[in-house]
């Protein structure tokens, strides 16, 4: 019993330890996998992936993607340096491609390694929609969200074997089922609503990003409809998806409009 408390009192300690003041969020978050080991895998990811997928160069459409993505990283860079923060991106190495596909989506990888699909060009339309999407994405990159994932994958595999040790006596029986209830339990009361937190996060995150880069935020509403009518519905249940529901979403950003504005005007930039 004294091994499992002091293994327990040291998991413990190592996770006080590893929490991070994010400078965008203000939260305190989970940092058990270091920035040295996340950033060299996520650059050389990227780098494989580009190499083996049609990079769209040149044209109006990669251009506008490249100068969407400067503004973005431009307006984070003067949010950082208002607020003492001036040091937190030394480590991102800011890459943004067009990438031929049907897919409707976008990321960034931790560092600033962004990718948007010409897919979902015809979604967003405008300067502004593209902005509401790439403003989104580097969101995830600046709050850390990756680097939370990871190190809350640890902390329920760590859950995963304590349930083991625990139930490690029983019949076989008994064992799978409590395997299987801790991983629906962890997925569906954990890991789901840490997800779907990260995603209204980036998007607040994201809206003031847009709004100090000179974009109107109210244009994020626009594209998150034109999205929720390009899906035509039959989506997951939220409380079993990793995103809010688009009218969660869409009501949330209302919200927060207000808020981006006002963040924006202490930069100067007005709507």
């Amino acid at each position: 019993m004294k091994r499992h408390i002091y293994i327990g009192t040291a998991v413990i300690l190592g996770i006080v330890v590893s929490c991070a003041t994010n400078p965008f969020s203000g939260k305190k978050t989970l940092a058990l996998v270091p920035d040295s080991e996340i950033l060299p895998s996520a650059f050389a990811q990227y780098s494989s992936f580009l190499k083996e997928n049609k990079v769209i160069s040149g044209t109006a459409d990669a251009k506008l993607v490249e100068s969407v993505g400067m503004k973005i990283k431009n307006a984070a860079e003067r949010y950082l340096n208002a607020a003492g923060n001036k040091d937190y991106l030394k480590n991102y190495r800011w890459e943004y491609k067009l990438v031929e596909s049907k897919e409707v989506n976008a990321w960034c990888m931790p560092g600033g390694k962004i990718v948007v699909y010409s897919g979902i060009l015809p979604v967003t339309k405008t300067e502004a929609g593209l902005a509401t999407v790439m403003g989104h994405e580097v969101a995830h990159a600046l709050a850390n969200h990756g680097q939370q994932r990871m190190s809350a994958g640890l902390l329920q595999q760590l859950g995963a074997a304590g349930t083991q040790v625990l139930v490690g006596e029983k019949s076989a029986q008994t064992q799978a089922l409590a395997m299987q209830a801790y991983g629906a339990g962890s997925n569906v009361l954990g890991m789901l609503p840490f997800s779907r937190s990260h995603e209204s996060e980036a998007d607040e995150i994201g809206l003031t990003l847009m709004a100090i880069a000179g974009y109107n935020p109210e244009e994020s509403i626009a594209f998150w409809q034109r999205m929720s009518a390009k899906a035509g519905g039959g989506s997951t249940p939220e409380m079993l998806s990793t995103h809010p529901s688009d009218a969660t979403r869409i009501a949330n950003l209302k919200k927060l409009v207000p808020v981006a504005k006002g963040n924006a005007a202490k930069f100067g930039v007005k709507f």
